[in-house]
């Protein structure tokens, strides 16, 4: 995936917002189309295709999408389909979203999955963020995106999007984002057995249900930089499903940490690294909600509570 997260960061780990950074798509990167001044609300208007759109489904949950096909624009659209009772959103304000994208093409679903981005940021191609802007919280938007607002030319290979594909998307504007903090983790710990240089640790999940909360537990504390929010991380990781048991993906057996920020990866994952210094050897347990979703439809680790063994081995500011 290239330029999946603002750095490089594998797959397994990768949140939503990956895919709505202007740049992810793969191949050469179609230019982002330049957003709004961020203090103002962006001009959308509905019209027939977006207004077309029927969507089902329960609020924040997986919606269904129905419209014909295939279905081509050459502007960008947007409809409330469900106006919300909260606050308007404002810039820089960062939003707890569900987002679902459709091919224009096929009607078949590319990705869903609840992620946060902030309304006006000039990272996010503009039609993920006219789903955000200017709207009641609580609301649902459809926003149908042209190509040239979205992956133009090139396409996005990674989710099955065709060089000059229109993709329908389904915003669930939840909430505004509170700072997430994990709760220090003193039952049911797994047992950490760490290897020699160059071995994969091994993890020993404990025979017990999972916690439904967000938990850590510091091994080890390091005495270098703390990391902060946003910060490009690099880390050596292994990552284990509390569902089957299995190791889904792992750093170690590539040979080389990974580097990403703290904001392109899993909201449980990054929540775990913000706070801790370099050189800290943390587990964590991340219920659905702050991992892929509680849908386990909608993506091959949703529904599953995860387990991250990491090490924390360098942080600067993101760039």
């Amino acid at each position: 995936m290239n330029r999946a997260m603002r750095r490089a960061a594998p797959l397994a780990l990768a949140s939503a917002t990956a895919l709505l950074l202007a740049g992810c798509a793969t191949g050469s990167e179609p230019e982002a189309t330049k957003t709004p001044d961020a203090a103002a609300c962006m001009d959308v208007p509905s019209g027939d295709l977006s207004d077309g759109v029927k969507v089902e489904g329960e609020f924040g949950g997986t919606p269904t999408a129905t419209f014909t096909t295939p279905l081509e624009a050459d502007e960008l659209e947007r409809t409330i389909a469900i106006e919300g009772d909260g606050d308007e959103t404002a810039a820089g304000d960062p939003m707890n979203i569900v987002v679902t994208a459709f091919s224009g093409t096929s009607g078949e679903t590319l990705f869903s999955q609840p992620t946060t981005i902030t309304v006006g940021d000039e990272q996010v191609f503009e039609s993920f963020l006219a789903g955000i802007d200017c709207v009641p919280v609580g609301s649902r938007s459809v926003v149908v995106a042209p190509a040239s607002t979205l992956y133009g030319d090139t396409g996005n290979e990674t989710i099955g999007v065709a060089a000059g594909e229109t993709v329908v998307i389904v915003v669930d504007v939840v909430e505004v984002q509170e700072p997430l903090k994990p709760a220090e983790w003193t039952e049911n710990v797994p047992e950490v057995k760490f290897g020699a240089e160059g071995e994969a640790p091994t993890v020993t999940l404990p025979d017990t249900e999972p916690s439904t909360e967000l938990q850590m537990k510091v091994l080890e504390e390091g005495d270098g930089d703390v990391v902060q929010a946003s910060d490009s991380v690099t880390v050596q990781y292994q990552g284990i499903s509390w569902t089957t048991g299995e190791i889904f993906d792992q750093s170690y057996t590539r040979g080389s940490a990974s580097t990403f920020t703290t904001d392109g990866v899993i909201q449980g994952f990054g929540a775990a690294l913000v706070g801790q210094k370099v050189g800290t050897k943390l587990i964590v347990t991340i219920p659905p909600e702050y991992a892929y979703g509680t849908d386990a439809a909608a993506h091959e680790l949703g529904g599953q509570t995860l387990v991250f063994l990491v090490e924390i081995e360098g942080t600067e500011a993101a760039k």
